[in-house]
């Protein structure tokens, strides 16, 4: 057994020996054949390398030789450019020396021609000074004196030419613009006129203290801003003890305004939120006065079959002034008084009454279009399908086209009935007495008046002038200087004509 064993270890010995040579041997020839491929390897590098480096140095070669070409002839090129800019240099300084030379020459002829100036010159001025002695011994004057009496006399010429052209230019104007003018005086006067602005732009809400005023404004302007915002007026918080001001064109916007800031103040709750459920509350309210004050309107002048839009323009007329009359009031009585007038004609007195009361119905929205009050109102009839004489009738109230029916005359008359009748528009006694008496001590401040008179309830001031003092184109002169002075001095309501009287009488007696 233990033989067994032993020869079982040995055999196992041997095994292991000779595998050991074994693998020995196949490495060895392993790593021999790698040796060999890594050698072949490097050497087709090797070979590769200086393939490489060699095409490197022809191309290296070939682009320097290139670069050296393009050099060559870039050199080339510049040498010849400054050659042709020398040869260019050089014509030029010929050119300049030539000029230069000749320069010379024409100042050299300059100079002795300023010689020859100079010495006619003195010889002027010695026989100038000659002639103006012998003549200041024959007339009597130095220069100086008859330098004033010439400068006098064409002043004279000249004011008397300017005020003659003055003349004839105007003439010419007043031929070609009278109809034009009076379309642009007239729109003027009833859009822009002072009193019209001062009455119908500003309203006052009473206040129980100063205090107040501050919750109006609100922290930081907040309150003020809502109520401003909502309304589109705006409100004037000044030291006028308990009041605020209201400001702005749109009556209707300030109605609403107004009566917001008087609710608010009564409720004492002054916040955004409040302000803009007011303003929403109120709106509504004057809303519905606008239309009921369009249907008493056609029910007090028994106007009826009216387009309810024309309805509600009627209705706004009552928050709208002029000169202090209430325009809604005056269309009632307009259509009164031409229907009373055409009942004694024997007329059409439902026409005349219509028309009577929409002749001023432009005046509703004047302040959101653009044109005259007269436009404007034709131009709603025309919309809601009026006659065409309605619309006529509305036209030619103020002038601005020819009269079609009998009706229509009888509206303008109507109209300017109830303007001028005493107490229609706002202006008081003493106001009126006062503004006639500066109109007369404007005129009589002038130089050669001889005296004044303010006519027309003051719409015209005729001047008597003194005739030899004042001739015919002074006249002109002087009633432009007068017309200055009243438009700069004075305030008043529409325009003022002044007329320049100049008369020359002959008296002698028969005995």
């Amino acid at each position: 057994m233990l033989q067994v064993i032993l020869m079982i270890a040995a055999a196992l010995v041997v095994g292991l020996g000779a595998g050991y040579l074994i693998r020995k041997m196949i490495a060895e020839a392993k790593i021999s054949s790698a040796e060999s491929a890594a050698k072949k390897i490097i050497d087709e590098a090797n070979q590769e390398a200086n393939s490489l480096k060699r095409e490197s140095q022809l191309e290296a070669k070939e682009e320097a030789h290139r670069m050296r070409s393009e050099l060559d002839k870039e050199i080339k090129e510049r040498r010849s450019e400054l050659q042709r800019l020398e040869r260019r240099l050089d014509q030029k300084e010929e050119s300049l020396d030539r000029k230069l030379n000749n320069v010379e020459k024409k100042e050299e002829e300059l100079r002795l021609k300023e010689e020859e100036s100079n010495k006619f010159r003195e010889e002027l001025e010695r026989l100038e000074q000659k002639q103006l002695t012998e003549l200041e011994r024959i007339s009597g004057m130095t220069s100086d004196e008859a330098k004033d009496v010439l400068l006098q006399r064409v002043r004279n010429e000249i004011e008397h030419d300017m005020i003659a052209m003055v003349k004839d230019m105007e003439s010419q104007a007043k031929a070609e613009g009278e109809k034009k003018a009076r379309e642009i005086v007239t729109l003027a006067i009833q859009r822009y006129a002072a009193d019209h602005v001062s009455e119908s732009t500003v309203s006052v809400v009473n206040l129980p203290n100063d205090e107040m005023k501050g919750r109006i404004i609100g922290r930081e302007g907040r309150n003020i801003r809502a109520l401003e915002t909502l309304t589109g007026i705006d409100l004037i918080i000044d030291d006028t003890p308990e009041a605020v001001i209201i400001s702005g064109f749109d009556p209707i916007r300030r109605e609403v305004a107004r009566l917001a800031l008087e609710k608010l103040v009564s409720d004492g709750r002054i916040h955004p939120a409040r302000i803009e459920e007011i303003v929403e509350k109120t709106r509504k309210e004057v809303d519905g006065q606008i239309k009921e004050e369009g249907e008493r309107a056609t029910f007090e002048s028994r106007v009826h079959g009216l387009h309810p839009d024309i309805v509600v323009l009627l209705g706004k007329l009552k928050f709208r002034t002029s000169y202090g009359q209430n325009v809604l009031q005056h269309s009632i009585e307009v259509a009164h008084l031409a229907g009373m007038m055409a009942a004694e004609l024997g007329l059409d007195v439902n026409f005349a009454k219509r028309a009577g009361l929409l002749h001023d119905i432009g005046k509703a929205i004047d302040h959101e279009t653009e044109g005259s009050h007269v436009h404007i109102g034709a131009e709603v009839a025309k919309r809601y399908k009026e006659s065409g004489n309605i619309v006529n009738a509305i036209e030619a109230h103020h002038g601005d086209v020819d009269f079609q029916t009998l009706e229509a005359v009888l509206i303008q008359s109507a109209d300017a009935i109830s303007a001028v009748r005493p107490g229609a528009r706002r202006e008081t006694l003493e106001a009126y007495i006062k503004r006639l008496e500066n109109l007369e001590n404007i005129a009589d401040s002038f130089e050669g008046v001889e005296k004044s008179y303010a006519i027309h309830a003051g719409r015209e001031i005729r001047i008597m002038v003194k005739p030899d003092r004042i001739d015919d184109y002074t006249s002109i002169q002087v009633a432009r200087d007068i017309v200055k002075k009243i438009e700069g001095e004075l305030e008043y309501p529409g325009q003022i004509k002044v007329t320049v009287i100049r008369e020359t009488r002959a008296v002698d007696y028969a005995k």
